[in-house]
């Protein structure tokens, strides 16, 4: 009888054990408003979602109105931009759904924006009922290199019947709370000086304090960055937050510390993405310049993602997490968002759009701005 009733209590000291996990608890510290959560589908468009949410909060802390911008709009002008690029390029360019966050700036610059339910984008059939971009990449694809082929000018009217045919025609004109608008006057209604917006980066193999290309494939357009300091790239993001606005994030999640579905990311050796749990606290890895600089070079650090950073929480120990909206909806977690911490952050980011008063004075006067 004893002999049994150790045999149970040992077994249940094991299965306790086997179970066991850790909870990491968030206490937010400072968390700026934000538009609903949006999913992008399978479209591969998340530097327009994350992108757009961003602007979205900026029209809402400058005094306007929450807004649902259509993110299909700035897609479509994005393909017949890319495509034509291309083909001035004999074909060397970059056909893909990607892009980082300019992309947003450029389109907005020259056609203007539209609220989503004027432009929704989905003129097909989806199998998931949400965006779905196989076939779209596929036809720009196969277009693009039949213009290269024939040498005989860019076939616009083709590019923009493809795109019309898959995400519709783009509006002349439309009405939005009893007011006619055009794409640009409609932009122009919101307020926003595209001007004052800067993308920041943090690597060593070219000057501090200057404009630096950033040799990711998804700045297709070649696009100057502002390049700081590690610690006074992540100033910026912190100084943004507490000044009441935000960040585009544009950074790596194919590690295995990121996790969507148990809200977040790690710069961790643990396997946080293929463990079913977390079974004590994760011990993270400190970043360096020399560090990040080494993964870049080796093709570790990878451009494919962008997010919406919206604010800075804690964990229990103290530890400083950045509360980010991602567009996957809520069908991996419960509500769309996750932590990254500062060391995942650190580790991870590619670059980042913020609006230049949110750059505290005395970086903004080593950049220039």
């Amino acid at each position: 009888m004893k002999k049994s009733l150790i045999i149970t209590l040992a077994l249940c000291l094991f299965a306790g054990s086997a179970f066991a996990q850790y909870e990491y608890k968030f206490t937010d510290v400072k968390r700026n408003p934000a538009t609903p959560v949006k999913d992008q589908g399978s479209s591969g468009t998340c530097w327009c979602f994350g992108t757009t949410s961003f602007f979205e909060s900026e029209i809402m802390r400058k005094g306007g109105p929450a807004l649902d911008l259509s993110e299909m709009f700035t897609v479509r002008w994005n393909y017949m931009e890319r495509t034509y690029d291309n083909y001035l390029r004999h074909g060397k360019g970059r056909i893909s759904t990607g892009s980082i966050p300019h992309m947003v700036i450029n389109i907005w610059k020259k056609y203007g924006c539209v609220p989503e339910n004027v432009y929704p984008g989905m003129n097909y059939v989806s199998p998931t009922g949400r965006h779905y971009h196989e076939n779209l990449t596929k036809w720009m694809k196969e277009l693009s290199n039949l213009a290269v082929e024939k040498e005989a000018g860019y076939p616009a009217n083709v590019f923009a019947a493809a795109l019309d045919s898959y995400l519709g025609d783009i509006p002349e004109k439309f009405t939005y709370n009893g007011k006619e608008y055009t794409p640009m006057t409609f932009f122009k209604s919101l307020g926003i000086n595209l001007d004052d917006y800067v993308e920041i980066t943090s690597f060593s193999h070219h000057p501090f304090y200057q404009q630096i290309p950033v040799e990711v494939p998804d700045n297709w357009d070649h696009k100057l960055l502002y390049n700081l300091p590690l610690d006074e790239f992540m100033a910026v993001i912190d100084n943004a937050i507490n000044m009441g606005s935000s960040v585009s994030w544009d950074g790596d999640l194919s590690n295995n510390g990121y996790d969507f579905s148990k809200s977040i990311a790690l710069n961790t050796d643990f396997d946080v993405k293929h463990s079913e749990t977390i079974p004590e606290r994760c011990k993270e890895i400190k970043v360096t310049q020399e560090n990040r600089q080494y993964r870049f070079e080796t093709f570790d650090l990878e451009d494919d993602h962008i997010e919406h950073i919206v604010g800075i929480a804690k964990d229990q120990e103290g530890v400083k997490y950045y509360i980010t909206k991602n567009s996957w909806g809520l069908r991996r977690n419960s509500d769309g968002y996750h932590y990254m911490s500062e060391e995942y952050v650190k580790a991870n980011t590619i670059c980042y759009l913020v609006h230049k008063d949110c750059i505290p004075k005395a970086i903004r006067k080593k950049l220039g701005l």
